[in-house]
């Protein structure tokens, strides 16, 4: 497993870490790793990420019309 070392941490942000970390009950390192993993495992396209969040895995399970596909737009002259 690879290893990551961040330096020039502000003190507010590496308070603020601290926080997180004993409100979730892990480490620091813990939470700097979950930050990460969820940082780059967010989806590519807004409406999954919607989806996610407010999803009927999360309480909210909403009937949304069907669209087609569209080509992206153009922006020459």
């Amino acid at each position: 497993m690879a290893s990551l070392s961040i330096r020039k941490l502000d003190e507010r942000t590496l308070e603020q870490l601290r926080i997180r970390a004993a409100r979730h009950g892990v480490s620091m390192e813990e939470e700097v790793r979950r930050i990460l993993g969820a940082a780059v495992a967010a989806p590519e396209r807004i409406g999954d990420l919607a989806v996610q969040l407010f999803g009927p895995a999360n309480g909210v399970d909403l009937e949304l019309p069907a669209h087609p596909p569209r080509e992206p737009v153009e922006f020459t002259e």
